[in-house]
């Protein structure tokens, strides 16, 4: 049984470090060239600075008028 389980925790360290390695000729920008954890910048409504998903004006500014 330890056996199996040192092969095991053998096997995730070496897949682990596999991993990590850059291929060469791999394809460019898929995650590797941003920080890690880099989030994009919330938009916000341009009328009154309320978080929007949409980008342009929100819900309260279009249905009002006035922000």
């Amino acid at each position: 049984m330890i056996k199996i389980i040192t092969f095991f925790l053998i096997g995730m360290a070496v897949l682990a470090m596999l991993g990590r390695l850059r291929w060469p000729g791999g394809a460019k920008g898929v995650g590797r060239d941003k920080p890690r954890g880099a989030l994009p910048k919330p938009k916000t409504c341009p009328t009154c600075g309320r978080m929007n998903l949409r980008g342009g004006p929100c819900r309260a500014c279009r249905e009002d008028g006035n922000g």
